[in-house]
């Protein structure tokens, strides 16, 4: 056995970490913009809009709050 070994593990192990991270972090960002898309689909339906602005303008902020969410991880 080597004694770089567990060095190279390490790698591994932080990169796998990383790895699972940022990939609940995409689907984080799928969610928050699908629930505010959602609920703008249904506001703009009740109230019978033509112009679907408040499924625009909550996805919008959707997207928003993703952003802000992963500048926040990252910075940290």
């Amino acid at each position: 056995m080597d004694k770089n070994e567990p060095e190279k593990n390490k790698g591994n192990d932080n990169q796998a970490n990383n790895l699972a991270k940022f990939t609940g972090l995409a689907f984080q960002m799928i969610a928050v913009i699908g629930v505010f898309a959602f609920v703008g689909y249904k506001i703009d339906s009740a109230a019978n809009h033509q112009i679907r602005w408040v499924t625009a303008t909550l996805s919008l902020i959707g997207v928003f709050i993703s952003l802000y969410m992963v500048f926040k991880s990252v910075k940290s």
